[in-house]
């Protein structure tokens, strides 16, 4: 990760980078909007910041998953929400 990127985040941004990473529904996208880092800054953060076999299973996870593209995806994601989680239920 270039020294200049690395000093412009927090260690709070960069834990949160990664957390955010690590979420199978949260796209590269969302972390481009929010810290400003693209899809190959994100992998050169989590390569700088993880162990080398952590790297590896994430890589593993996030490569071609179609979750972690908005243009893949084919779909608008939302909230995950159960019609009847709400309803009140009689016995």
């Amino acid at each position: 990760m270039s020294k200049s990127l690395q000093f412009k985040l927090s260690n709070e941004e960069i834990s949160r980078i990664v957390e955010m990473a690590w979420e199978d529904r949260t796209p590269f996208e969302a972390i481009e909007l929010q810290f400003g880092l693209n899809e190959s800054q994100t992998i050169e953060l989590m390569r700088a910041n993880m162990k080398v076999s952590s790297f590896r299973m994430w890589r593993e996870r996030v490569t071609g998953r179609k979750t972690k593209h908005l243009k893949l995806r084919g779909f608008v994601q939302s909230r995950a929400y159960a019609p009847a989680h709400y309803k009140i239920r009689r016995s």
